[in-house]
């Protein structure tokens, strides 16, 4: 096998900087919604809140074309995102899981 070219491998380890600050700034993410997902059971709110997650992909969408990034790429991550939170919700209201987590 050949050796990789120098520009190549540097473009490389730039994409792998930045899937690790993604990997952390989706970890970070989650502390912050688990807490979130807390606040919603005390306070006895849906997981859910459509308002909510309306007005956060027209932002993202917005953001998206500013960065030069397709906004339907930006909508489709978000919603996997939010999607996986409301999941986590509804599991910790279901399982009382919640109550653990803030012990």
């Amino acid at each position: 096998m050949t050796e990789t070219p120098p520009e190549l491998a540097q473009a490389r380890q730039s994409i792998d900087n930045l899937d690790s600050a993604l990997v952390h700034l989706l970890a970070e993410r989650f502390k912050i919604t688990r807490r979130v997902g807390q606040l919603k059971a005390d306070l006895g709110l849906p997981a859910a809140d459509l308002e909510r997650e309306s007005e956060q992909i027209a932002r993202l969408r917005r953001l998206a074309v500013e960065s030069d990034l397709d906004p339907e790429f930006a909508q489709k991550f978000l919603t996997f995102i939010v999607r996986e939170v409301v999941r986590h919700h509804e599991q910790w209201r279901e399982d009382d899981h919640w109550r653990e987590v803030a012990g």
